[in-house]
C-alpha cells in the first residue's frame, strides 16, 4: 500500500511518515497543496489513499479535493486539520473528503482511520485477496498458501499485494518500483529481481504449481496460469 502525505508542517509529516512506514506502507511527502496536487495528477494510479492537510500554501487542501474530484481521481482522502467547527468538516466532506480527523489526533486513531478507509469496499482494499490457493489478509498481514501460513517481511509483503491487487497483469519493475517505493527511495531494478526471487521461494518453491511467473523483457505476473 501506498501513501501520499500533504503537510506543511514539516514535524508533523515526518512523524507521520515514519509511524507509516513502521506499519508497513510506502509514504510519499509533499508540503504545499500545489506541489501535492501535481504528484498525484502526474502518478493517479501510485496512490491507495492521500492525507491532506486543510491549510497549506498555494493551495488548501479543500482545494486539492475538489480539484482532484474533478479530474476524476477517486483516491480516498483523509484530511486533517486544526479547524473542527461543524462547518468546516462538512465543507472539507463535500468538497471530496472520505474522512475527517482534526488535529491534536493520535498516531492509533490516525492508523485506524486509515484502515478504515481502505476497507471501503468501493475501493476493495481491505477484502482478501484469493489467487489459486495463495490466500492474503491486508488487514491481518497475514499469508497462507494450501493452508500454511507464510511468512514475508514487510517488502516482501508490499510487492505481493500489489501483484494480487492485479492477478494475470504483467507489471513491469517500474511499476511495481513506483507502487512499493517511496519516490526517494534508491531502489534499482534488480533490487526487485532480488525480493522476487525471495517471494518465489516462499510462495512456490514449496508448493507444486508457481503463481508468481516472469515474462521475459515485460516484468512478473501472479497467475494460476503460465
Amino acid at each position: 500500500m501506498k501513501i501520499l502525505v500533504v503537510e506543511d508542517e514539516h514535524r508533523i509529516a515526518q512523524a507521520i511518515k515514519e509511524g507509516l512506514e513502521d506499519e508497513g506502507y510506502a509514504v510519499d511527502v509533499e508540503h504545499d497543496g500545489e506541489a501535492g496536487y501535481d504528484t498525484v495528477s502526474a502518478a493517479p494510479d501510485d496512490y491507495d489513499l492521500i492525507v491532506l492537510d486543510i491549510m497549506m500554501p498555494h493551495m488548501d487542501g479543500n482545494q486539492v479535493a475538489a480539484k482532484l474530484r474533478s479530474d476524476g481521481n477517486h483516491t480516498p482522502i483523509l484530511m486533517l486539520t486544526a479547524k473542527d467547527s461543524e462547518r468546516d468538516i462538512v465543507k472539507s466532506l463535500d468538497t471530496g473528503a472520505d474522512d475527517y480527523l482534526a488535529k491534536p489526533f493520535s498516531f492509533d486513531v490516525l492508523l485506524a482511520r486509515i484502515r478504515a478507509l481502505l476497507r471501503r469496499p468501493h475501493q476493495s482494499l481491505g477484502e482478501t485477496l484469493i489467487v489459486g490457493d495463495l490466500v492474503l489478509d491486508p488487514a491481518d498481514k497475514r499469508v497462507e498458501r494450501a493452508g500454511q501460513f507464510i511468512r514475508l517481511t514487510s517488502k516482501e509483503f508490499a510487492i505481493l499485494e500489489y501483484l494480487m491487487r492485479n492477478p494475470g497483469r504483467v507489471l513491469s519493475k517500474d511499476n511495481i518500483i513506483s507502487h512499493v517505493w517511496d519516490f526517494d527511495a534508491d531502489v534499482l531494478p534488480n533490487n526487485v529481481e532480488v525480493f522476487i526471487t525471495f517471494i518465489r521461494a516462499k510462495i512456490d518453491k514449496p508448493f507444486k504449481k508457481p503463481l508468481l511467473h516472469t515474462v521475459r523483457g515485460f516484468g512478473y505476473k501472479l497467475s494460476p496460469d503460465a
